[in-house]
């Protein structure tokens, strides 16, 4: 990526959804040449000159303080996904391009052994670039599409984006492409010369034009809980829970669980999920 062009969007991107009503500013005049706030308004409301506001967002962030981010937080009204982007472009404009070590394709045994441990519910572990690195049965059976093709390993985005499968089995596929868009970028901006993440999002960008509106909206997300209405083209209609849990001795690595309250209709259909999977799946491995 364009580093000072990525600052620049973002903060441009952020700056133009602000009205000053909401800013709690008042509004002058009638006609205003800018959609959303100036950057003389963002300015005041962080608490520093508009000359290195200007400078800021000409994508310079080089030696901004702490004060400094968070005072442009307040101002653009930032959640803490767009914060800790934030910080993250702050910490890039410091630091030496760096080439970090490729994402992790493969998971330790024991790892594994959790995810094996695990046999009524849906559970992998993914890395940064939404690479599925391990898997269990329950979850080979239900992102069964996903693993059908042959290219590994499997990667939920790639899937997402590429595959007409994903917009059957994503009940709401606008928010799954929304959740997955913006998680990526918030990736980006942590690792911005992470070789594979930026072969992933230029293939999408080549091959997706939904995925190339969203990447343009600059917009960051966490995706850390939440629901999910899926459909499986064998148990049908799930409505689910999920839980996402990173690993402090394997940084990168996320694990996802999916659940679903007792009685209710997901659980039986992961029962006979399960039953499935033990008897008709083909099993894949995540690499």
């Amino acid at each position: 990526m364009d580093h000072r062009a990525e600052i620049k969007e973002f903060l441009s991107s952020r700056r133009a959804r602000l009205t000053p009503e909401q800013a709690g500013l008042p509004a002058y005049g009638g006609n205003r040449r800018v959609k959303g706030l100036r950057r003389e308004e963002v300015a005041l409301l962080a608490g520093v000159s508009v000359d290195y506001y200007v400078r800021i967002e000409r994508g310079n962030l080089a030696g901004a303080s702490e004060s400094v981010l968070e005072g442009l937080s307040r101002a653009l009204q930032l959640d803490d996904a767009e914060r800790d982007h934030l910080h993250a472009l702050a910490r890039e404009s410091d630091a030496a391009p760096v080439r970090r070590r490729t994402p992790a394709k493969a998971v330790r045994p024991a790892l594994q052994q959790i995810l094996d441990a695990i046999t009524d519910v849906p559970a992998w572990i993914r890395n940064a670039n939404f690479d599925i690195v391990a898997a269990n049965g329950m979850s080979q059976a239900l992102y069964a599409s996903m693993f059908a093709d042959p290219r590994r390993p499997a990667n939920t985005a790639r899937f997402t984006f590429l595959d007409p499968a994903s917009q059957e089995f994503f009940v709401d596929w606008d928010r799954a492409a929304d959740d997955i868009a913006a998680s990526l970028r918030l990736q980006a901006g942590r690792t911005p010369h992470d070789k594979a993440l930026t072969q992933l999002i230029g293939e999408l960008s080549t091959r997706s034009e939904t995925f190339r509106t969203r990447w343009a909206a600059h917009n960051v997300r966490f995706h850390r809980s939440g629901t999910k209405k899926l459909h499986h083209p064998v148990v049908g209609d799930l409505e689910i829970d999920f839980e996402a849990m990173e690993f402090p001795s394997d940084p990168g690595l996320t694990m996802i669980i999916y659940t679903a309250p007792p009685g209710s209709p997901t659980t039986d259909a992961f029962k006979l999920l399960a039953s499935w999977s033990a008897t008709t799946a083909e099993y894949v491995t995540p690499e």
